[in-house]
């Protein structure tokens, strides 16, 4: 018996628009993206990872202090970086993947939270998930971090997790295991009827009532970094994580 790989995902919309209002007073000078965890800047982490996973081309929205984020990428070649410029309406996190749809090709691709931040375990999980993908029953897939091992979450967790990998919500529920780890691979087909601006919760909640939003379990420990305070416990999580040489 032969199986079919699944094939690779070449491209990627990574989210660097959003104006990081929790960390504030860094992002009133300086855009979220380019906070530096171990000594890299966070949207330069996800790209690599993309670049590593075979994916070659990414399209990156910008509207807070763009021209910092463009000057940023502007050498970058791996991936190839593509601008989708936002700067005079911002569309949430939905909204800013549908206006660059015409940039992002026919096929399945990643969406990419540019603060998504974790400690990579010897696995990619960007290619894990690409591995994992399957448009015959998904209409979404989503990196999911486990809620009690994540460093900086504080929060209630998003998602229950069934035996093949579909997703419901927490819902009254005082907690849930799961929490979205700002990464998902869609296709452009599932953004029909979506309305210019919004938040990419409208079609996790159309997945789950069709029973077709999967997750994927992320192979490593998610830092979350969404205040000034977060940056000290996720360098220290990031440092402790990485091979020593001997």
């Amino acid at each position: 018996m032969t199986t079919t790989a699944s094939p690779p995902i070449r491209r990627a919309i990574v989210l660097a628009a959003g104006l990081g209002q929790r960390m504030r007073p860094i992002t009133d000078t300086l855009p979220k993206p380019l906070v530096k965890i171990g000594g890299k800047a966070m949207l330069d982490h996800a790209l690599e990872r993309l670049a590593e996973a075979g994916v070659e081309e990414a399209v990156v929205n910008v509207h807070h202090l763009a021209e910092q984020v463009e000057a940023h990428l502007a050498g970058r070649v791996r991936p190839r970086i593509v601008i989708s410029d936002e700067r005079d309406e911002l569309f949430e996190t939905g909204g800013g993947a549908k206006k660059a749809l015409p940039l992002l090709g026919d096929g399945p691709f990643f969406s990419v939270n540019s603060d998504s931040l974790w400690s990579e375990w010897g696995v990619s999980n960007f290619g894990a998930m690409a591995a994992a993908w399957d448009g015959e029953s998904m209409d979404m897939l989503l990196l999911l971090a486990e809620r009690e091992s994540s460093v900086g979450f504080n929060g209630p967790g998003d998602f229950f997790r069934d035996e093949a990998g579909r997703l419901t919500r927490r819902g009254t529920a005082p907690t849930a295991p799961y929490v979205y780890a700002g990464i998902g691979i869609v296709t452009p087909e599932f953004f029909a009827d979506t309305p210019a601006s919004f938040s990419f919760n409208l079609l996790y909640d159309r997945a789950i009532a069709r029973g077709r939003l999967s997750g994927h379990v992320l192979q490593g420990r998610w830092l979350h970094v969404d205040r000034p305070e977060a940056i000290a416990p996720a360098e220290a999580a990031f440092a402790a994580a990485q091979p020593v040489d001997a």
